[in-house]
């Protein structure tokens, strides 16, 4: 028997935590243990646990099907464009949205790990630094996104990082050390290539900034450059071809994946000396 007990959020909070709050409200009202109702929302206990305590992002499809399994009217459907609202700046819901579509994704990053691969604690720290309004909802945001890995068939996915990233230990040791081991678990998937430029590497076509390349098994491929206040995504055929050319010159630079993989265990073994 599954034991649930997670701290309700506070519904005052963000909309995201309205959302779960609701959730909880209603699922009660019901009879309904979080186990039923993930049965009945062709879901799992553990997202239904997740999004009762605002720590995941409901897609549209299960704010309706919990509708459905809650005979609530519509009431989560109609939560749900608010919810995506807030939890994601609006210039970077298009992306998301292709993200999840997408059968492919290339990945390049020069300042910090990659956002489908950072652990909670490393996003955290991460944003902080920032002090945005709504911490949480963005963690849980970002967490979000990468349930694309738990899909029957994820996307094949190809990170390249810069080491520079690997030697700027945000939220300290304790945090970076579980960020390397979620890096090294991550590059064993077959679908997973993970790959780090060495530092001696001085020059490469990344220098100008992160950016990303999906792929899709009808259309063409859309290019995302990440910028300082907002990322733009590009569907010029002429720009996403230069993506993908300076994308090629960035896999020729960095190390193998195996090698790549050492260079990481490296750092990691750096942190306890």
């Amino acid at each position: 028997m599954t034991v649930e007990t997670d701290t309700a959020p506070d519904p005052t909070k963000s909309l995201l935590a309205f959302f779960g709050t609701e959730l909880t409200r209603l699922r009660t009202k019901a009879g309904l243990s979080q186990e039923q109702t993930a049965r009945l929302a062709h879901t799992t206990q553990s997202m239904i646990s997740k999004i009762e305590s605002a720590n995941r992002v409901p897609s549209l499809d299960l704010a309706r099907d919990l509708d459905t399994a809650l005979k609530t009217d519509g009431h989560f459907a109609r939560l749900h464009p608010l919810v995506i609202r807030y939890a994601y700046p609006s210039w970077f819901l298009p992306f998301v949205e292709l993200e999840g579509e997408a059968v492919s994704i290339r990945v390049f990053e020069n300042q910090i790990i990659p956002g489908l691969l950072q652990t909670e604690k490393y996003a955290r720290s991460m944003l902080l630094a920032v002090r945005p309004d709504n911490l949480d909802d963005l963690v849980a945001a970002r967490m979000t996104r990468q349930e694309i890995f738990e899909r029957e068939e994820r996307p094949r996915t190809w990170f390249i990082v810069d080491e520079y990233v690997l030697m700027r230990h945000i939220g300290g040791e304790a945090v970076m050390r579980e960020q390397f081991e979620r890096l090294l678990e991550a590059g064993q998937h077959p679908r997973t290539v993970i790959q780090i430029i060495p530092r001696t590497v001085v020059a490469h076509p990344g220098l100008a900034g992160p950016f990303t390349v999906l792929g899709f098994d009808e259309g063409p491929d859309v290019l995302f450059v990440d910028g300082f206040s907002q990322g733009r995504t590009a569907l010029g055929q002429d720009e996403v071809t230069e993506g993908i050319r300076a994308y090629d010159l960035l896999r020729a630079v960095a190390l193998s994946p195996d090698a790549s993989a050492e260079l990481i265990r490296r750092h990691l073994k750096e942190l306890d000396t």
